[in-house]
């Protein structure tokens, strides 16, 4: 079971999406928290898997939580919940270590598959709402430029050509099936990455080749 937290100042919002996981059979929530200070003590006392913050919380909101939740309980994968177009918070979040966000208008289905994505350590990320993100205010100038392609010089062309595809949301299996790989092949590609790159999680890294110019062709 993957043990889930939602966090949002809303009641309503939270029986919303509790109902919605209630559906999966292998999604279980075990904790709900009205602001991040009160996420961070659930996801230590719930061992929660997957914590969905909203970003905007009364007495400590979802981003200010996120470092919280990384040193007390560091099992938990932290997406973010947002409404559409707050681009600004949402960098903040992903250069935090949040795995990726969520719009709260997300449907059923693809809420469940986001939470079971997190849950793995992949990054969510939708491409539309990514690629504004970046350009708005992740791209730097030329000096975080080239400090950013002179950190992927750390890496083999293979594995630059795993990060190109990471940079556009792509999960290992799919990865592995646009370069004729193995998952775990790909897996193991994106594991060096992190690593070399000094990346928190893929998002991170995807960040990265976004600075340094790297892009899927």
């Amino acid at each position: 079971m993957i043990r889930t937290l939602i966090a949002d100042d809303e009641a309503l919002m939270r029986t919303g999406i509790r109902l919605i996981l209630d559906n999966a059979d292998d999604l279980e929530v075990v904790a709900e928290a009205p602001d991040g200070h009160a996420a961070v003590r659930a996801c230590r006392e719930h061992e929660v898997d997957v914590a969905l913050l909203d970003v905007h919380m009364p007495g400590g909101d979802g981003i200010s939580a996120i470092a919280g939740i990384a040193r007390e309980s560091p099992r938990t994968r932290v997406a973010m919940l947002t409404a559409f177009g707050d681009d600004h918070n949402l960098a903040e979040a992903l250069r935090a270590g949040a795995v990726g966000f969520l719009l709260k208008d997300t449907g059923p289905v693809e809420l469940i598959h986001a939470v079971r994505v997190a849950a793995t350590g992949e990054s969510i990320l939708s491409p539309q709402i990514t690629r504004r993100l970046i350009e708005r205010h992740v791209l730097a100038g030329d000096d975080q430029a080239g400090t950013a392609r002179r950190r992927l010089d750390r890496l083999t062309d293979a594995e630059r050509d795993v990060l190109r595809l990471v940079s556009t949301g792509l999960s290992n299996a799919e990865i592995a099936q646009r370069l004729h790989i193995s998952t775990g092949t790909a897996k193991a590609h994106v594991s060096r990455i992190l690593t070399a790159l000094d990346c928190a999680n893929r998002v991170q890294a995807a960040i990265l080749a976004h600075d340094a110019g790297l892009r899927a062709d």
